[in-house]
């Protein structure tokens, strides 16, 4: 029962988190059921089966608040979903030995990129430019969705910080959107682990948790995209997938290392961790005061050509 009540805490958590960020679902719940144990592919099939009537809801409050891009959506999803179904055969086919450490470095490496990506690259502004083509789009989503399924997580750290840098969608639109798409990789990651696997190996009660959770935190996390801070949060998840998936790397047995150096990498990636989060607030901070003072100097120029549009030209002097 304890186990339940934590991976429907998992499954709501990592909802939030992925629909805040338009990322870190599967790399934040994959990298849990990995800590307990369970093998890679049923870790992912699970997730991938856990996700299917969440980003369901997901995609659907996204909508109602006005964040998805149907063209970007159409033309992102279907590849997707073909590179995730190849990624879940794939997975399924590797044995526990080969596909764990596989995982793991995958993971890691999002977390990693996470974790960099928020603490030290500026954050994207929307410029309205030329549309995204399809040229770009449909390698983009089946990059994506193989990610996805062999890592366990993917199709946000990948697609959205593709998009966001880009700048032609403004960010909001660009979670919405990669939310919505999702649906249809999780189906089709599903598919190929069934095709794949079966149901062996799945727990059917764990999946059903941690889509409760999910589902739950869902309309929530919709509505944070427009107001969480995601440099602050950004850096916070990429942080602690980094530590969590350090251990599950060390823990095979080619990666051992004496307990001082291990104690040492933990203090320094805790030390990291918590620097960048510091360092992200800040940033934050100090771009909110001046969005704020651009937003003063916007309104006093505004006032100040309304008063002389409403007192007429001034005479000229002879």
């Amino acid at each position: 029962m304890q186990t339940l009540i934590l991976l429907g805490l998992v499954g709501l958590a990592a909802q939030l988190i992925n629909g805040s960020l338009g990322m870190g679902y599967g790399a934040t719940s994959t990298t849990m059921l990995l800590m307990l144990g369970t093998g890679p592919a049923a870790a992912s099939a699970t997730v991938n089966l856990s996700q299917v009537g969440s980003q369901l809801a997901s995609g659907f409050a996204h909508w109602r608040f006005g964040n998805v891009d149907r063209r970007v959506v159409v033309r992102i999803a279907a590849p997707g979903a073909v590179g995730a179904f190849a990624g879940a055969l794939l997975l399924s086919r590797l044995s526990s030995e080969a596909a764990g450490p596989l995982m793991s470095s995958i993971l890691l490496a999002l977390g990693l990129y996470l974790l960099l990506r928020f603490t030290l690259r500026d954050m994207p502004r929307p410029t309205g430019a030329r549309p995204l083509r399809t040229a770009f789009l449909a390698p983009l989503g089946l990059v994506a969705g193989f990610m996805n399924s062999t890592g366990g997580g993917g199709w946000g750290p990948v697609g959205t910080t593709a998009l966001l840098a880009t700048g032609r969608l403004e960010p909001r639109k660009v979670i919405g959107s990669i939310s919505a798409g999702e649906f249809a990789v999780v189906v089709a990651g599903s598919l190929g682990f069934a095709v794949g696997l079966g149901l062996e190996g799945i727990d059917l009660a764990w999946v059903g948790v941690m889509l409760l959770g999910g589902l739950l935190a869902a309309p929530v996390a919709a509505w944070l995209a427009r107001m969480v801070p995601a440099r602050p949060l950004g850096s916070m998840v990429g942080g602690l997938i980094v530590l969590t998936n350090t251990r599950v790397v060390l823990s095979a047995e080619w990666a051992q290392l004496p307990p001082l150096p291990t104690y040492a990498l933990y203090a320094g990636i805790l030390l990291a961790w918590a620097a960048a989060v510091a360092h992200c607030w800040r940033l934050h901070f100090s771009e909110r005061r001046a969005e704020h003072r651009d937003g003063s100097r916007d309104r006093s120029r505004d006032d100040h050509a309304s008063s002389e549009a409403e007192d007429g030209p001034v005479p000229a002097e002879h």
